[in-house]
């Protein structure tokens, strides 16, 4: 119901910055508690940042907090993922996530709904 497609990936120097996009479409946005994960080769799905569907309450895994910043746009159906001082080890595919839940979480499995993914590439 709900169909999500990310933009804004691609290739920077260590120290540089991206601006990730999630737009959606078919369902009511402003509803969902919006995720962004990240998986790299060989890795597990890790979590990266949420907000919740009224964008008051954000929640960051430690290893990017005060470098990226998840915000919203509901007028617009689009979710962001700002990054900056990005680091070789960040490099991994980025996907958005939607789900309907009472608190926002960091659990793969609490979003339904997810976009195809983004790559991002960070050089040394």
């Amino acid at each position: 119901q709900v169909q999500l497609v990310e933009s804004g990936g691609g290739l920077v120097q260590a120290g540089g910055s991206l601006r990730l996009s999630c737009a959606a479409s078919g369902r009511t946005f402003s509803i969902y508690n919006m995720g962004w994960f990240r998986q790299a080769p060989g890795k597990e799905r890790e979590f990266v940042g949420a907000i919740k569907w009224s964008g008051d309450i954000t929640s960051y895994a430690e290893s990017v907090k005060g470098r990226f910043t998840v915000s919203r746009d509901n007028a617009k159906n689009t979710v962001y993922l700002q990054m900056t001082s990005l680091k070789p080890e960040d490099t991994a595919v980025y996907s958005c996530a939607a789900g309907r839940r009472l608190l926002v979480t960091s659990t793969s499995r609490d979003y339904d709904y997810w976009g195809q993914g983004t790559q991002v590439t960070v050089s040394s």
